[in-house]
């Protein structure tokens, strides 16, 4: 069933994939269907974030990858794979983002899943370029992941330049280290994708390879600034989506990956990772625990109220939620709590089921803005946002179903710490 539509998702966005200068993706596409509601328009031309693993053609590369793992690739498979790989590799020397999502350590992603060994010479060109940011999506937190995840001559350099520059950027708080999107940032997104969650995680895990001690100390320090912040209320654990709380319009508590606890437990596998046992009392497994079962008893993906679940992707959605519980799955050594992840993460793939859009061209998901009228968006077709991503959560799904949590993880730059080795390709530390 998850198989069949995350091949229908893939379906429809090769049907999406354009091809100028190289191949590219429109993000959003006029979808066509006949429900009452108002379409996308189709871009005229590539978007300046054409090549990007966020939103562009590096996203399809996981996609592909995760498809390599349970069937050969066709022949239009294999010739997007090589475009990719020309495309990203002749704009790598002139790239100036170093970002994981949006920059040059997206590149080096994308090229290391298609085409290992053609990514070290875009890696090289990361610890010389500046960024003002400090978190996973568009800072030096994600750089240092890449890095790590990465490997070769260059990795250990990016990654100690990286964590100093980190170390220079944390913010002192009461109880231990805080780190905003940049220095000076107004507001606090204290979670994964823009915060000390992601950046805890990215000193902790490059202060275990380098043998940094200072390192996965001030990520620790990252940790109980969180505690402090933070609810452990009913045997959970959640930190606010912002602070303070009235800088943003949305709820106080999130459960995503990029603004809630599904994100915020990859910091407690990186620590655990990094060999530290404990932060404020709780053991770092069980805050873990806490994190997840915040998120699989808070209600999603259920759409209780306007502004609560209204998306599906992996950004900020179902998708990203149902990878890292088969993640915590995979990384389980108990039996009863493993079948409960993976239960979870079939309620998510469940969900993705129902809210599909199917039609002949394949399958697609349009998410929710509440606060727009008509509230239904038109379809995305990216890695982050879109039909991609959901259709390698999908297929991963069905994947450990039929072989089992010791199924080969097609592991990334911010998740690879959270399975165990035995199930990721050898080349990480």
């Amino acid at each position: 069933m998850y198989r069949e539509l995350g091949e229908a998702a893939w379906s429809w966005v090769l049907g999406q994939v354009r091809g100028d200068d190289g191949p590219w993706l429109p993000d959003i596409v006029s979808d066509g269907v006949s429900d009452g509601v108002s379409d996308g328009e189709q871009p005229g031309g590539p978007a300046a974030d054409r090549d990007s693993l966020y939103a562009g053609i590096a996203g399809l590369a996981p996609v592909l990858a995760e498809i390599g793992r349970y069937r050969a690739l066709t022949g239009t498979e294999r010739s997007l794979a090589a475009a990719i790989v020309d495309r990203l590799s002749a704009m790598a020397p002139g790239r100036t983002d170093p970002s994981l999502y949006d920059g040059l350590a997206g590149d080096v992603t994308a090229l290391k899943l298609l085409a290992p060994g053609r990514e070290q010479d875009a890696l090289s060109r990361l610890g010389g370029l500046p960024t003002e940011f400090s978190d996973v999506i568009a800072g030096t937190a994600g750089v240092v992941l890449t890095a790590a995840w990465a490997g070769g001559d260059h990795a250990a350099g990016i990654m100690s330049a990286g964590g100093e520059a980190l170390l220079r950027a944390a913010d002192e708080t009461g109880a231990g280290l805080d780190w905003r999107v940049r220095p000076g940032y107004p507001a606090s997104t204290p979670n994964y994708s823009h915060g000390t969650a992601g950046v805890a995680t990215a000193l902790a895990i490059a202060g275990h390879v380098l043998d940094r001690p200072d390192f996965v100390h001030a990520a620790r320090q990252g940790a109980l600034h969180l505690l402090a912040v933070g609810w452990l209320d009913d045997d959970g654990f959640v930190v606010p989506h912002t602070l303070p709380y009235s800088q943003r319009d949305v709820e106080p508590v999130t459960y995503t990956w990029c603004h809630g606890p599904t994100g915020t437990s990859q910091l407690f596998a990186a620590l655990a990772f990094a060999g530290i046992e404990e932060v404020g009392g709780y053991e770092v497994a069980a805050l873990r625990r806490r994190c997840l079962r915040s998120v699989v008893t808070s209600g999603l993906p259920r759409r209780l109220r306007p502004g609560f679940w209204d998306n599906d992707g992996r950004c900020c959605g179902t998708a990203g939620v149902g990878d890292v519980l088969v993640d915590s799955a995979q990384d389980s050594d108990d039996p009863a709590g493993q079948e409960s992840l993976l239960a979870a993460a079939r309620a998510m793939g469940d969900a993705l089921v129902e809210r599909a859009v199917r039609d002949e061209a394949g399958a697609r998901w349009r998410f929710v803005e509440h606060r727009q009228d008509p509230p239904l968006l038109p379809p995305g077709t990216s890695w982050m946002q879109g039909a991609a991503g959901i259709a390698a959560f999908l297929l991963r799904l069905e994947r450990v179903m039929d072989n089992g949590p010791d199924a080969t993880v097609v592991d990334r730059p911010d998740q690879w710490w959270a399975v165990p080795a035995r199930v990721r390709p050898v080349r990480q530390p």
